[in-house]
């Protein structure tokens, strides 16, 4: 079976990682560094996973998170024959699954809001 390079988009866990849980957050961190994105180019950036982006943007998300592209962007091997990455079954390249890292925000996350009357 032959492998087909793929990739791990890590942005909404590297934000939450440093508190910052709305998408909202990055806008203005941006624009002070000429970077002019819509609410909505913002939300997809974070929830999704880009399919084309600008150097631009990758150098100031890096500048704005303060960690390498590899913590942002972690390659990972799945075979082209299979969903196994759907049943998160890939692997790093070069490592272990996970290659020493948490899936998902695990506790990151921030509490529930009650709402009492």
């Amino acid at each position: 079976m032959t492998a087909k390079l793929d990739y791990e988009w890590r942005l909404r866990e590297i934000m939450a990682a440093r508190g910052m849980f709305n998408t909202t957050d990055l806008r203005p961190l941006l624009i002070e560094r000429g970077i002019t994105l819509s609410a909505t180019q913002i939300w997809r950036l974070v929830t999704e996973k880009p399919e084309r982006l600008s150097v631009k943007v990758l150098v100031a998300l890096i500048d704005i998170l303060g960690c390498p592209m590899e913590d942002l962007i972690t390659p990972v091997v799945s075979p082209t024959g299979s969903r196994n990455r759907a049943a998160g079954q890939t692997g790093a390249v070069g490592g272990e699954p996970g290659a020493g890292r948490e899936s998902g925000v695990g506790g990151f996350r921030p509490k529930r809001a009650r709402i009492t009357e």
